[in-house]
């Protein structure tokens, strides 16, 4: 996926979980931020922000932050509407008869189901934003909401579906996503039950530019 406008910031702070405040072009600009996770490790005054200005009708904003370069040099992407976007184009070129979208599934709605021939398929995806030493981790936050979902998935795998959980990488150079028990640890042992009963773990690599994120690979966990 790409945007069709991209501009460079200066980071300055983070008023909530939906604006922050930077320079740019010489000026203090208010802009939303496309995620409502921590990311305190990113957001860090004075860090270089790459914002795009969508130009809709209606908003409280010139601008959302999307990308941001971590203090290593890494680039990241922290739109939470990408993942979901970069996968609906991948899954658009893996050959199923059918992609859907926000699919209804017991008490909740999973990101994608996929048929392929007499094959079903549910796959729940999350955006990992959160890198230490080379690994990726998530949450960054507790989520119940994360939690209830891999329920789900392990219901419908006994039920007989195809289920995963998928992490879409939001950086250059990182393979393996693990639970952050730390901030979540129930988080965590939902993982590992689903793993016990048959739910796959899929982790997808990506390239991040500043207008760009694009999947490279996919790898079992």
């Amino acid at each position: 996926m790409t945007y069709p406008n991209i501009i460079k910031a200066e980071f300055l702070s983070r008023t909530n979980r939906f604006v922050a405040e930077v320079i740019v072009g010489g000026q203090q600009e208010t802009v939303h931020v496309k995620n409502t996770g921590r990311c305190k490790e990113l957001l860090i005054p004075g860090c270089e922000v790459w914002l795009t200005e969508p130009k809709t009708e209606g908003r409280k904003t010139r601008y959302d932050l999307v990308a941001v370069k971590k203090s290593t040099g890494v680039l990241f992407n922290i739109d939470s509407q990408a993942p979901n976007k970069v996968m609906r184009e991948w899954l658009d070129t893996r050959g199923f008869d059918k992609v859907t979208p926000e699919f209804t599934y017991g008490d909740s709605r999973i990101d994608f189901y996929m048929e392929r021939g007499n094959e079903k398929y549910l796959l729940e995806i999350k955006g990992c934003t959160l890198e230490f030493d080379g690994i990726g981790y998530f949450p960054d936050a507790p989520t119940e909401r994360g939690v209830k979902h891999i329920r789900e998935l392990i219901k419908a795998k006994s039920n007989g579906f195809n289920a995963a959980i998928g992490f879409v990488i939001q950086m250059d150079g990182v393979t393996e996503v693990r639970p952050n028990t730390a901030t979540h640890p129930e988080f965590g042992t939902a993982m590992e039950e689903a793993k016990a009963a048959g739910v796959k773990v899929l982790f997808f690599t990506c390239h991040t530019e500043p207008d760009k994120l694009v999947i490279t690979g996919m790898r079992e966990g």
